[in-house]
């Protein structure tokens, strides 16, 4: 069963470019995981906040992900520079579309 994860991300204002940067690495990192379908980051209009939208194909490639060392990197790393906590939503997908072949 597919399961998406939508998470948003706010930093401090002087720690905006530091998350971003460590949200990109994770981003590269976690879209090479097997169980990963998407990993993707958004910029909210505000210019500070971020949101992530993951799908993976089961509940095992979930606790894959949060135990690779490039998740406890970025959690251990941005600790201190997020003005409120990560918010998680996990959903089961009832209706996705089909993921591209050409990588669009």
């Amino acid at each position: 069963m597919t399961i998406g994860i939508f998470a948003t991300i706010t930093p401090h204002p002087e720690h905006r470019e530091a998350v971003e940067q460590a949200l990109r690495l994770m981003v590269q990192h976690s879209r090479a995981e097997a169980g990963n379908l998407r990993y993707d980051l958004f910029q909210r209009d505000d210019g500070l906040t971020f949101d992530l939208f993951e799908l993976y194909v089961d509940e095992a490639a979930i606790d894959a992900h949060r135990q690779s060392s490039h998740y406890q990197h970025y959690r251990a790393a941005t600790a201190g520079w997020l003005s409120a906590p990560t918010q998680v939503r996990v959903a089961n997908a009832l209706d996705v579309a089909p993921l591209s072949q050409s990588g669009e």
